[in-house]
């Protein structure tokens, strides 16, 4: 009975192994993962105002690639993966309008495109609670309740201390 079961799990993971070696084996060395080149681009949001950010994703640069418009933003870096992800920043000087931005992976010339659109004027600076420190003002004014706080306790404290009696 051991045998047999010893025998059934052996035959379980080689299966496993000889399934799994045709679809490792299924992308050739230097044409990406699934694909020969950059497809499937899109971004998001389609309308970004200027000065605001934009994510591209594209799919078919398994080991990563750039992203590029001349005049919108600098070239980004697109992760490597099945989906390779870039996140660009608008110049606060890109003219608006409908513009283009290419797409090429490391390992292919293959370029595509997609366009997107510029809008005037900046956009509201919204959803980003908490992440602009406090001011010079509101670090002092702080500090200055710690303070007056401290303060106030060891005053509490004080006259709330018993005095000491005398051994006998």
């Amino acid at each position: 009975m051991r045998a047999f079961r010893a025998f059934t799990v052996t035959a379980a993971a080689f299966a496993a192994v000889g399934l799994c070696t045709p679809l490792a084996s299924a992308d050739p060395p230097g044409t990406g993962i699934g694909g020969n080149g950059p497809s499937n681009v899109s971004v998001n949001p389609f309308s970004v105002h200027q000065g605001s950010t934009m994510q591209v994703s594209a799919s078919g640069c398994g080991h990563g690639g750039t992203v590029s418009s001349p005049g919108n933003f600098s070239p980004a870096n697109l992760s490597a993966g099945t989906v390779g992800f870039a996140t660009v920043r608008i110049f606060n000087h890109a003219s608006p309008g409908t513009h283009t931005l290419h797409v090429r992976c490391n390992d292919s010339n293959l370029i595509a495109t997609h366009r997107f659109q510029v809008l005037f004027g900046n956009g509201a600076q919204g959803g980003i609670g908490g992440s602009f420190g406090p001011s010079t003002t509101e670090t002092v004014i702080g500090a200055g309740l710690v303070g007056t706080a401290a303060l106030g306790a060891g005053i509490h404290l004080m006259r709330r201390r018993r005095p000491v009696r005398g051994r006998a």
